[in-house]
């Protein structure tokens, strides 16, 4: 079970306190926002003072990724075919690999490459996962697979038929989630909705639930999630 925390990652007291109000909560994993190299150099004095494994969400520049790894997270969630040149991509794999970090290839219907989207008219569930493979492909290239995958878009029946296409196609563990869920009122019944047909059909590894809320509702939502499956208590 997985959140993400609301606070700017920069601020390391704020940041730390909300982290283990979610570790009273259950929650077993926590990604942080690293927008700048700011946030980037705060990852080290986080990790030291919690307890779950610290992902760092980075998107776009690779000096953000090479920081977060020498500060010492747990693993890395971002699109390879985003940070530009090969020898960035290199540097970035290579430094995963030296520390033993996996890379989470993050798939967004709301950001799909220019050329995918162009070539399926809207994020269909078969543009996520040629995106998938796309940024899959340049990770495996450089003889990397500590991979894990997520295809997620604010539509249900998307999402659903993304990670049930993916799932067909790869063997790669999946992180499940509806991403831009919404207020608890609507994004409790779409995660539920969505996440419960994945899960029943045995796909997805870890989840997270998006809410506009506090993210401690995130972690209650998706044990709920996962006690009405019988999956978790």
């Amino acid at each position: 079970v997985q959140s993400m925390t609301k606070t700017d990652t920069a601020d390391v007291k704020s940041t730390i306190r909300q982290i283990h109000s979610l570790e009273k909560s259950g929650c077993e994993i926590i990604r942080v926002a690293v927008p700048d190299m700011k946030a980037a150099e705060a990852l080290g004095s986080i990790k030291k003072r919690i307890n779950i494994p610290l992902i760092a969400d980075i998107h776009f520049d690779w000096r953000l990724a090479l920081e977060a790894v020498k500060q010492g997270v747990d693993g890395l969630r971002i699109n390879p075919g985003n940070i530009g040149a090969k020898w960035k991509i290199k540097e970035v794999v290579s430094a995963a690999k030296d520390n033993g970090l996996p890379i989470r290839v993050g798939v967004n219907a709301g950001s799909l490459e220019k050329d995918i989207l162009k070539k399926y008219k809207h994020p269909v569930p078969e543009a996520l996962v040629e995106s998938a493979s796309r940024n899959i492909d340049i990770l495996e290239n450089i003889g990397f697979k500590s991979i894990k995958v997520s295809l997620k878009a604010s539509d249900v029946s998307t999402t659903v038929d993304a990670y049930r296409l993916f799932s067909k196609k790869y063997r790669y563990p999946l992180h499940i989630g509806i991403s831009e869920a919404g207020p608890p009122s609507q994004g409790i019944i779409k995660s539920s909705v969505g996440l419960g047909i994945l899960l029943d059909e045995g796909i997805g590894d870890t989840i997270r639930v998006s809410l506009t809320s506090e993210p401690e509702e995130e972690v209650r939502v998706a044990y709920t999630i996962l006690g009405s499956l019988g999956l978790r208590q």
